[in-house]
């Protein structure tokens, strides 16, 4: 007699589109109990990779598995029926995801944002309505090596899943069970939204500080002027969440505070994005805090003056004269 975690896999297989880091990571858990699910790439070479070596994670996590599915055109996908969908792409990518996704989308699918930012899981449902959108805040950290060879940074267990309508509550549960069964701990919370304002107010506040000054989280937190920055940026995004619905406590600082001193050796995605002169997440992180507060009326000087650098950084090797 099958399990309800198994019946659903029976009925709608999973699809991962974005093989980067954390990805990979998930592809990987996926691959090590549902070795068909479909991942989604932009590269032929790295389906080529991936197919003759498979997926290695070493670290804090450890998983060897085979790839048998890969494709690296979204399309491609447009015959599989309904899927259960991760999308790990970069945030900037996630608009044209969605619009390729048009043709792909069929009653019962469902579309599961990992991505870091603000308000990602509300542009799924703008496009494809409540009852697609699904939004997961990882807690996990990983850099990629090559194609299919990651190290897994850290894990601050668990990670949390959840979507926007009532209805699918039962599916966000069986959904994190099976992560949990993968290895990769997921709790289903009703409120996600709630859960992605505690992670993002860190994510938001410490990515464009440690962009700017080439810095680890806590080299930034160990440096008094930083430090009374991040101070700033924290009661900023504090009130930005509360005017949003979300007034997340007395102790929440400390509680921030302590989950960065565990991660904090590490310097934030967004440094590297500015040292390989890539685009950042920076709209959908700092200039998601400073758009909300303009909603509300709410002033987030420190806020739009590291949003403003980090996007005259990106726009000096971007849009070069």
């Amino acid at each position: 007699m099958h399990s309800k975690k198994e019946e659903m896999m029976e009925r709608q297989k999973i699809a991962v589109v974005g093989i980067g880091a954390i990805g990979s990571v998930l592809a990987a858990a996926l691959l090590s109990k549902y070795p068909d699910t479909i991942l989604v790439g932009h590269r032929p070479e790295t389906g080529e990779a991936l197919r003759q070596k498979g997926i290695q994670v070493s670290g804090v996590m450890n998983y060897q598995v085979s790839v048998r599915n890969y494709v690296h055109a979204i399309r491609d996908l447009k015959s599989e029926g309904p899927l259960i969908m991760f999308i790990c792409s970069k945030t900037f990518h996630l608009e044209n995801i969605l619009k390729e996704l048009q043709d792909v989308v069929v009653p019962g699918t469902k579309i599961i944002s990992t991505h870091n930012g603000l308000g990602t899981e509300d542009l799924i449902a703008e496009q494809f309505g409540e009852d697609t959108a699904f939004r997961m805040s990882m807690n996990y950290g990983a850099a990629i090596k090559s194609p299919g060879d990651v190290a897994a940074t850290f894990f601050n267990r668990p990670n949390h899943i959840g979507c926007l309508t009532r209805d699918n509550r039962e599916l966000a549960s069986r959904i994190a069970a099976l992560l949990t069964d993968c290895g990769l701990d997921t709790q289903s919370v009703d409120d996600i939204k709630r859960f992605v304002w505690q992670k993002m107010i860190m994510k938001c506040t410490m990515a464009s500080i440690c962009a700017v000054t080439n810095r680890t989280i806590r080299e930034c937190l160990g440096v008094p002027s930083l430090r009374e920055i991040a101070d700033a940026c924290f009661q900023e995004a504090l009130s930005v969440a509360k005017a949003e619905g979300y007034d997340l406590g007395q102790d929440y600082l400390n509680q921030a505070l302590g989950y960065l001193d565990k991660v904090g050796q590490h310097k934030d995605s967004m440094c590297f994005d500015i040292e390989n002169h890539t685009r950042t997440e920076i709209d959908f992180l700092g200039g998601k805090v400073v758009a909300y507060g303009r909603k509300h009326g709410l002033k987030t000087p420190y806020y739009k003056t590291m949003t403003n650098l980090v996007s005259a950084m990106e726009d000096a090797y971007l849009n070069p004269s």
